[in-house]
């Protein structure tokens, strides 16, 4: 749309577009700079943290699923939601703050997500983007907490957002096949067994603890 002034003002998907984009892209390029003696104490152990964790795993491909279900704006409000949220949680975690019942939320979140897909639920934009920013919170801050000693916090948080973001983005390509009928079922089924894992990890939290 151009107004009068002559201006062209971006339409709000291609702002969140363009915003995805940039988090993604902004660790990447400062990721160039930092030293090679940070690339094994701090940026892999980041990369390495969220993907070797299935709870983890689960919850952040369940997010671009989501999305993906709601379709735009929320395909890219909730994945661009998620990673920003979870760094201030990283921060609060690597502070050593209290915040009980971490792993708890972790395994909540994977039951609550895999519900919204199974039910293909869809609430307003403000409330899906909440309850993914307060689950956010709880993975950041097991990030945060698990910051290894020798690692440099910077290049740890840049490994985490990507890898967090594409996790987000694998779910998305995944959710593009609620596009046809056979596929929106795949997608709830689907949904049934990530709440099922979350089940399944918040048992497993009791029953170890």
């Amino acid at each position: 749309m151009i107004e009068s002034s002559g201006r062209r003002h971006l339409s709000p998907s291609a702002a969140l577009r363009a915003a995805f984009a940039f988090v993604l892209m902004v660790p990447a390029l400062a990721y160039a700079h930092v030293g090679q003696g940070d690339i094994s104490g701090g940026f892999l152990a980041g990369l390495e943290h969220p993907v070797f964790g299935l709870d983890h795993v689960v919850a952040m491909v369940a997010v671009g699923i989501w999305g993906a279900q709601l379709r735009a704006p929320a395909i890219w409000v909730l994945p661009v939601t998620f990673p920003l949220v979870m760094s201030f949680g990283g921060i609060l975690g690597g502070l050593g703050l209290p915040i009980p019942g971490i792993e708890i939320g972790i395994a909540v979140s994977a039951i609550v997500l895999g519900a919204m897909i199974a039910l293909a639920a869809r609430p307003p934009l403000w409330a899906a983007g909440i309850i993914v920013a307060v689950f956010a919170i709880f993975h950041g801050y097991a990030h945060g907490a698990e910051l290894p000693e020798s690692a440099n916090a910077i290049s740890y948080a840049m490994g985490f957002v990507i890898a967090t973001g594409s996790l987000h983005a694998l779910g998305i390509l995944i959710g593009v096949i609620n596009k046809w009928k056979a596929g929106e079922k795949c997608l709830r089924a689907g949904g049934v067994l990530i709440s099922l894992s979350g089940a399944y990890f918040l048992i497993s939290h009791f029953i170890g603890g």
